[in-house]
């Protein structure tokens, strides 16, 4: 378990001691297998709450949201391609980008020539693994390096899913901070993605922690944070607080907060 590092340290400055601490953060939820809903998102809001106090919620499939429906939670265990020497050659356990977020379950043998349209790679970048996901059709996929895609030989492959993807919930979690006035800023960011450092890892530790500094203060403004699935945790947030909408003064959603390039808003 990491250890949280104090913003008081006398020996250390305290924009390095916060920044240490917020790497150590990424580092702890980097391994997590996020996606729009599912074990992933609780464990990494439980993590989150050894910092602030997230109320978490549970959203049924089938809740209606605006004109949308919270879909089916999908959860996934294991999924691999073997040869028939039974050699993982594209390894869900190796990286969790391999997978097609909410692909069905499916074990099966099958010959390269079917299997290829279930293989997706970037030709340009042949060294990386594209993130895919397939949330409102039910399909199946694999993502894998375009190397590694062109290295497969024909023959007969073992392609195995261990994915369930049916009743749970939809999770988000929310903190308000309450200040001087009911006018609120409201800061929220995506939660969904696996093993993407700044996309959206970097958010995700962002918020965290100025919401840590903010309950230090006494605001003017309210504040709200979101940690929610892109899009259908918009949707949902929204749907289930219309009456608190009219508060909002300001908003940012942060995402992409990791990289050398300048702030853009």
């Amino acid at each position: 378990m990491m250890q949280e590092s104090s913003p008081h340290d006398q020996h250390t400055p305290v924009s390095q001691t916060v920044g240490k601490a917020m790497m150590a953060f990424v580092e702890q939820l980097f391994p997590i297998c996020r996606s729009i809903t599912g074990n992933g998102v609780r464990r990494t809001l439980e993590i989150l709450q050894r910092f602030i106090p997230l109320q978490v919620h549970e959203i049924p499939p089938g809740t209606k949201v605006l004109d949308w429906s919270v879909p089916r939670e999908w959860n996934i265990r294991d999924a691999y391609i073997a040869r028939d020497d039974g050699a993982r050659v594209v390894d869900f356990a190796a990286n969790n980008l391999h997978i097609v977020q909410y692909s069905r379950p499916i074990d099966t043998t099958m010959r390269l020539a079917e299997l290829r349209p279930h293989l997706h790679s970037l030709p340009d970048q042949p060294d990386w693994i594209p993130y895919r996901t397939s949330y409102y059709a039910e399909n199946w996929g694999f993502c894998l390096t375009h190397r590694q895609l062109s290295n497969l030989t024909d023959g007969i492959y073992r392609v195995v899913i261990d994915s369930d993807l049916g009743p749970g919930h939809l999770t988000y979690g929310e903190l308000l901070i309450p200040g001087e006035t009911k006018d609120t800023v409201l800061f929220s960011c995506h939660i969904c993605h696996p093993s993407l450092a700044n996309d959206n890892l970097s958010g995700i530790a962002v918020a965290t922690m100025l919401a840590r500094h903010i309950q230090t203060l006494r605001p003017r403004y309210s504040y709200r944070f979101l940690f929610i699935p892109g899009t259908i945790g918009s949707l949902t947030w929204l749907a289930r607080n219309e009456d608190k909408v009219g508060q909002i003064v300001h908003g940012l959603v942060l995402s992409c907060l990791g990289d050398a390039g300048g702030m853009t808003y």
